[in-house]
């Protein structure tokens, strides 16, 4: 919270359009979308796993539910609940196929990110679904009061929803026990196989729902939108999470952390283009965050090992 003040303090007194009503509104959209991105990764990264695939899922899903209102002339709200389903069917196998392999889900989903792309490429022939219901794209333009966007309340609601998930419910108590030991969760009672599925398939949806945010602000679905195979999310998906406070060895999660970690992605992202800094030197900026941010995570974790040993 406080890098964030710091950041929106100085690209407020060095830019003329930060704090503009047009630059706070592209902003909040922004922000929303990353900080969906950084909750798909998150409920994976508690397990102690990791999931490259977010963007190939989203993508996907997208697709699907182009198809459906295209394709087969389904309503919205159908096409909506399937495109969410076919996400989460997606993160799901992604689960069963890291327990039931015992391979580290980092490789499990590097391949997946590939399969699902070329996959969805194939099966649209790279044809974008720009046809699609004017409610679409309506909802992505609302404004209210004149500079926050729908979107950003999507996301605040998709925050809350986590945060009573891990605090009051045992599935997500079951979660964090999983990730944090495995093998005193199963002797606990816990079904950990069952659990890092679940976990998957979470992400999955969240993946969808990021990318049905990301149709709403474009008004299509667009093969191309998550970057090729989905690589464009990666970054800002293990920022946010990484940022909050996510331990990437699993056990602790920080819904509100992830929240203000995505917000100094967007914000950072925001104020630099702005300042005409260019876009590669941006990426540079954002990966030396998360090299740092891995960095003082380990040497935390070597200080407090050291500390237990005193």
């Amino acid at each position: 919270m406080f890098l964030i003040l710091v950041f929106a303090t100085i690209f407020a007194l060095l830019t003329t359009g930060f704090t503009s009503r047009f630059n706070l509104y592209a902003l909040g959209r922004n922000i929303s979308i990353d900080v969906v991105i950084g909750f798909s990764m998150m409920v994976v990264i508690v397990t102690g796993g990791l999931n490259l695939s977010v963007g190939s899922i989203g993508v996907s899903a997208v697709m699907f539910g182009g198809w459906l209102l295209e394709g087969m002339g389904s309503n919205l709200p159908v096409a909506f609940i399937f495109l969410l389903l076919g996400g989460a069917l997606l993160g799901a196998i992604n689960g069963v196929m890291v327990v039931r392999t015992g391979v580290h889900s980092f490789i499990i989903t590097l391949a997946t990110m590939s399969v699902y792309f070329g996959l969805m490429i194939w099966l649209t022939q790279a044809e974008a679904f720009r046809n699609l219901p004017p409610e679409v794209a309506t909802f992505g333009r609302t404004k209210i009061y004149g500079y926050l966007s729908p979107l950003l309340l999507i996301s605040l609601g998709v925050a809350i929803m986590l945060a009573a998930l891990y605090r009051y419910t045992s599935l997500g108590r079951n979660m964090l026990a999983a990730g944090a030991n495995p093998t005193a969760a199963e002797l606990s009672g816990v079904n950990v196989k069952r659990t890092f599925i679940l976990c998957h398939a979470l992400s999955g949806l969240l993946a969808a729902l990021a990318a049905t945010m990301l149709t709403c602000r474009t008004g299509a679905a667009i093969p191309s939108m998550t970057g090729h195979i989905g690589q464009d999310w990666l970054l800002p998906a293990f920022l946010a999470p990484v940022l909050g406070g996510t331990l990437l060895s699993g056990g602790k999660v920080s819904v509100l952390g992830t929240f203000f970690g995505a917000v100094l992605v967007s914000l950072l992202t925001n104020g630099l283009l702005l300042l005409q800094v260019s876009e590669f030197w941006v990426q540079a900026v954002l990966g030396a965050l998360l090299l740092s941010a891995v960095l003082l995570e380990k040497l935390r974790n070597v200080v407090l090992l050291q500390n237990r040993f005193i």
